[in-house]
This record gives structure tokens, sequence and C-alpha cells, in this order.
């Protein structure tokens, strides 16, 4: 579908973007760009290794949203393309910003202090499931079929298949952590929902806005509580948070937008899956991890739950 951006960084086309995404009027780029989506965010966990044993959480993803905007708004002043700077478009990025990453990160990070990495992972593949739920029960924008709920338990069941069913055994031990993790989920899925209404926005003017606003927003906290002039952070440290800021944050979140305008939500959200063999994979490479044994299973239910959240509803007459 042809489409161009004007100077303010609304985007215009010929028919509108959540339309494209409920018809289903897609084709194999659209799901090239939800793989680079998930190459894209999968990088976030052995980055984030590499760099928190020396830079700190809330200095960390304020960092990392600052470079992110710094190298997102480069690229539109060489574009041509002017932020908004009207008070209804950054409520619109602020909010999305809060609830798709400040406060669903601050809280992941808080609970990763008392829940094994293994177990975030599976409460953090919830995110599909919620957002089911929400399109189906609340908001109802685009079809939610039997076919990709299924899609949804598949690809959860893949994910516990990868990380181990000893995962399992310790849900329960920390519940106030555990809830937490679920509630940053919900706020996940909610935000794949509210990004939809920012598609009148060229998606780098969204990511932008978004990012800065992240970054400032923690800058506070983190001269308060970090004092990051009293930091040391390894080499290794700077150079994967500016990784991260660049891949993870300002092409992910850009991709992320493109990808709702095109493929809707509930479609959207199955990069979460493809994220966690991606992210086994570069753990394995970069950090040295073990294989996981159960891996090829992992992946075969994975594939098979993004297969039924991906493929259109009419073609196979489910609606």
């Amino acid at each position: 579908m042809p489409q161009s951006t004007s100077p303010t960084g609304r985007a215009t086309a010929a028919a509108p973007l959540s339309r494209i995404a409920i018809t289903g009027a897609r084709n194999w780029r659209d799901y090239a760009l939800l793989l680079a989506l998930a190459c894209c965010w999968s990088s976030t966990y052995p980055l984030a290794k590499l760099a928190l044993p020396t830079v700190p959480p809330i200095t960390f993803i304020s960092a990392r949203s600052l470079i992110a905007a710094a190298f997102l708004f480069a690229i539109l002043w060489m574009r041509g393309i002017k932020v908004p700077t009207d008070a209804t478009a950054w409520k619109l990025f602020a909010t999305q910003q809060l609830i798709n990453s400040t406060f669903p990160f601050l809280i992941i990070t808080w609970s990763q202090q008392y829940v094994p990495a293994s177990n975030t992972v599976v409460l953090a593949s919830t995110t599909p499931i919620f957002a089911f739920l929400i399109t189906s029960l609340i908001t109802r924008h685009e079809p939610a079929t039997l076919l990709k709920l299924a899609g949804a338990i598949l690809g959860l069941a893949g994910t516990v298949a990868i990380v181990g069913l000893d995962a399992l055994r310790g849900f329960g031990s920390e519940i106030v952590a555990e809830i937490a993790i679920l509630l940053a989920t919900i706020s996940f899925a909610c935000a794949t929902i509210f990004g939809l209404r920012l598609s009148e926005y060229d998606p780098m003017v969204v990511a932008a806005g978004s990012l800065l606003f992240g970054g400032i927003i923690l800058l506070p906290p983190s001269l308060i509580i970090d004092q990051p002039w009293t930091l040391q952070p390894t080499p290794t440290a700077i150079i994967a948070t500016i990784v991260m800021g660049i891949v993870s944050s300002a092409l992910g979140l850009m991709l992320f937008y493109i990808c709702l305008g095109r493929l809707g939500t509930l479609t959207t959200n199955a990069q979460g899956y493809l994220r966690i063999p991606i992210g086994v994979g570069l753990s394995v490479l970069l950090l040295g991890e073990s294989v996981p044994s159960n891996l090829a299973l992992g992946l075969l239910l994975v594939m098979a739950g993004v297969a039924a959240m991906t493929v259109p509803a009419e073609r196979l007459k489910l609606r």
C-alpha cells in the first residue's frame, strides 16, 4: 500500500493502516519485518546481561533510551521530517512509552531480583494471551479467532519447553514478584492495542518521541539514586548499552509500530515467541550458555504457534 509522510511526521495513505490489519492485506515483506523485530528485541537479554553488572538498571534504561532517541532524531533531521510539537501528540507518545517500556521494564527489573530468569521468561510470554483476551472481550478492534488463541497457547508451551519444565516448579514461591511480572505483561499487551492510535504518525517519529520521553523521565532518578558520574562501566558495558539503544530500542521500536500498522495487534504479538529461540541462540553465541535440551521440541511448538497467530483468518475461512 503506497504511503507518504508529511514534513510534520504524520503519515498519509490511500487507506487507514488499521484497516490493513483487519482485512489481512499483507505479504512476505510484512512477515520479514516481524522477524526483523523479533531479532532486534531478542538481543535485549544478552546485551543487558553484558551491561548490567557495571551499569545500574535505571541508568541503563535511561541511557539506552536517550541514545536511541538521539539516533532517530538524527535520521529524522536528515529526512527533513519534524517531530510534532502539539500537546496531543506528546500525550500519546508519553502514554505509549509508559505502558510499553518505562513501567513494565522497571517492574520486571525489580522482579528479577526475586524470580529466576526462566520463570520470568515464561511469565513474560503470556503477553499474546492477554492481548487476545483484551481484544476479544473488550476492544474487539480486530478478529480474535480461536486459531490465534491456539497459537498463543502453543507458543507459551514452546517457551516452557525451551526454558525447561523445572521453571514451573518454582512458581508461587515469590508470588508478589510473579504477579508484578504478569502486570508488566498486561501492560505490554495494552501497549500493542493503544499503539494503533499512533498509526497516523510516521513510525520513526513515534519511536523517537516515545524514547526521548522515556529517557528524560528516568534521568532524575538516575542522577539521584545511581549518581552515574561515580560509576565505572566496562568498555563491554558501554558498547552493549550503545548497541542496545540503536538496535533493540531505536530500530526495534520503529519496527514495532510498522508491524502494528501492517499486521495488527495479535499478529504483532507473535514476535514475542520468535524472540525466545533467537534469544537463546544469541545467548549461546555471545555468552557461551548451553543449548537447552528441549530446544528442538520448543522450536517446533513455537513455530506452530507463530504460524497459527500469523495466518490471516480469511485464508482458512475462520472468523
